[in-house]
């Protein structure tokens, strides 16, 4: 590799996964980019209380600056940001994402990258398919390249045509160190178990993999965790947790008979697209039931180290059949395949080939995975 990059990284919440769905990816790549010798400042607004509901301390691998929720913090963080190697702005930051993606561009220079790191890549592509003003469709040409969360080759594809010099998906993954098997626990037992917060393209799925399905097996327990879902109306068998957070996310993995992952609308259609959770179970040692999506045998091995279910009929007739024995073998090899195979570090490794003639070089165009 060239020598150690300093990266100004502008992202939703390094510290906080309250609202903050990609936490977990921020923390991994960063932590694991850190671990490699690059340095990180991590930019994030003080937004949707998020600073109140911190559930980690500043990192000793990152400098964290939490800036106002102000167009003038914006703007004295960018000034911070002048001189880095690598300047990233990553989508969904949730306060001035517009303001961010037209002024981080100002940055470069002979010595500055700054890329566009897109963590809800179908979304992103939706919405501006659908709206010929929106204003970032102008700006993604200007970018040095485009990172996203996933989304395989049809993500490249339709970033490509949209005028991404490159586009590159980098996939989320496991922190061996922050995931890992752990003793269950009685209060989060249950045999079907979902975390996630509601979200509106994500409502209806989980009405039909999850609550349905509880509907339909009286006679088993459910267990619901994430926030809004207080007054979603679900059957005597679902118990109801609220926001989890994250110190407990190992002991919820490990607790249930099975973990079910519902994707997000676009990321459904697009596929290419495995949660940040479908990692962190599997790196837990939980037997996973996943909606069903294109590309989701590049990462586990279906029937041997995940479940896939097209239907929350599906989801039922998985339940029927599954045990405990033989959940607990298939949540094994999950295991074994995402610690050889899916960690940040390997996909820190990637970031660092992607950049490997240095900050001031071209990108090359690695592979997915």
């Amino acid at each position: 590799m060239g020598a150690p990059l300093s990266i100004a990284f502008f992202a939703s919440s390094l510290v906080s996964a309250y609202w903050n769905g990609a936490a977990t990816y921020y923390r991994g790549m960063v932590r694991a980019l850190a671990g490699l010798g690059h340095r990180i400042v991590f930019y994030e607004p003080d937004a949707y209380e998020r600073q109140s509901h911190r559930d980690m301390d500043d990192p000793d691998w990152a400098k964290v600056v939490v800036y106002p929720a102000t167009e003038s913090g914006v703007m004295r963080s960018l000034e911070a940001a002048k001189g880095s190697d690598l300047v990233i702005k990553a989508s969904g930051v949730g306060v001035f994402d517009e303001l961010l993606e037209r002024e981080v561009l100002r940055l470069k220079n002979e010595g500055t990258q700054v890329i566009f790191w897109d963590v809800d890549a179908p979304a992103t592509l939706e919405r501006i398919a659908a709206n010929t003003n929106d204003p970032f469709r102008a700006l993604i040409p200007q970018y040095d390249l485009v990172l996203t969360y996933g989304g395989g080759d049809p993500i490249v594809r339709r970033y490509t045509s949209f005028g991404a010099r490159t586009c590159i998906p980098i996939y989320n993954a496991l922190d061996p160190e922050t995931h890992y098997p752990v003793h269950s626990e009685p209060r989060l037992e249950a045999d079907l178990s979902f975390l996630g917060n509601r979200l509106p393209d994500r409502e209806r799925r989980v009405e039909e993999f999850f609550l349905a399905v509880a509907k339909r097996l009286p006679e088993r327990s459910f267990l619901l965790a994430g926030s809004g879902w207080d007054d979603k109306e679900r059957s005597g068998n679902v118990k109801y947790l609220g926001h989890l957070g994250t110190c407990d996310h190992n002991a919820f993995n490990c607790s249930p008979m099975a973990v079910l992952n519902v994707s997000r609308d676009g990321m459904a259609r697009n596929g290419f697209s495995p949660a940040t959770r479908v990692f962190e179970a599997a790196g837990a040692g939980a037997c996973m039931i996943t909606d069903q999506w294109e590309g989701v045998e590049q990462f586990f091995e279906p029937e041997r180290e995940i479940y896939v279910a097209a239907s929350g009929e599906e989801v039922a007739e998985i339940m029927d059949r599954l045990t405990p024995s033989l959940a607990a073998a298939v949540g094994s090899r999950a295991l074994t395949r995402v610690r050889a195979q899916h960690t940040y570090a390997h996909r820190a490794r990637q970031f660092q080939e992607i950049f490997s003639a240095g900050a001031k070089g071209k990108p090359s165009t690695g592979g997915t995975l």
